[in-house]
């Protein structure tokens, strides 16, 4: 097995490690925080139901992470410590720089999540207020830094982002050199507002009539922690951005159940 495929093997065990965490989630009590048309009942949730609703989170994963193997060192993008751990060096080295960034990363988008969380709430819909916060209880700390540690970061840093610097690489460099770093800029900016614009459908399936202050709020939340990930997967290595990206979770959860 050459050194790629065992990084794509490692890759995609932890990315679907976050996706199989889905299946502590109630989604039956998930499903009824939704407002449904009147005379429509809740659809009963089956354990055959829940296995298909991980076949497209799990293609997507697959995809993401073949392209960040393929494409990420050709730009100078990487995972240090994955990369350690598949060729069999000492994986403590690696992310020993990574964790203050990391930490300093998370609290910083945490807080600022938090913050745009109280200037927005006011202009949001009361039946998204109360869901979003039932919908936080729902989901169980493992599930969290899984699926948002793991799972999403290597589809939108390690897939998108990485895809996006090497195609502006290709195309005005004819890939030669190191790619400049307009090109990590855009791609940064641009992955950060598709982060944002992912998180739309869960907030649509909360309200009966999405507001223009709640797709603001949704992008704009998501859209400032996906600068923070991304700026460390390009600066440090994508387990900085991982590790940020669970610090967030901890700290949002930790708001919710001190009813802040």
């Amino acid at each position: 097995m050459t050194l790629k495929t065992r990084l794509f093997v490692a890759l995609w065990l932890a990315g679907m490690a976050g996706i199989l965490s889905f299946l502590l989630v109630d989604l039956q009590a998930l499903v009824a925080q939704m407002p449904l048309p009147a005379g429509v009942e809740v659809p009963q949730i089956t354990p055959a139901l829940k296995l298909l609703s991980l076949v497209q989170p799990t293609v997507l994963l697959s995809v993401a992470v073949l392209i960040g193997v393929r494409l990420a060192s050709k730009v100078g993008l990487s995972a240090p410590v994955f990369e350690a751990l598949v060729e069999g060096r000492e994986s403590g080295a690696a992310l020993k720089p990574q964790i203050i960034p990391a930490l300093t990363g998370g609290l910083a988008g945490g807080l600022a999540i938090i913050l745009i969380w109280f200037l927005w709430k006011p202009f949001l819909p009361p039946e998204f207020v109360a869901a979003s916060t039932n919908l936080n209880k729902l989901l169980p700390l493992p599930t969290r830094l899984l699926y948002g540690g793991f799972t999403e970061e290597l589809l939108l840093r390690w897939g998108l982002m990485t895809l996006l610097v090497w195609a502006a690489w290709r195309v005005f460099q004819k890939g030669r050199g190191k790619p400049q770093q307009i090109f990590f800029l855009i791609a940064l900016v641009v992955s950060s507002v598709i982060f944002g614009l992912g998180h739309l459908p869960l907030a649509f399936a909360l309200v009966r009539n999405a507001s223009v202050a709640l797709i603001l709020y949704v992008i704009v939340a998501n859209f400032v922690f996906g600068l923070i990930a991304g700026l460390l997967y390009w600066k440090k290595g994508l387990e900085s951005a991982m590790l940020a990206h669970m610090v967030v979770h901890v700290l949002l959860l930790a708001m919710v159940y001190l009813g802040i």
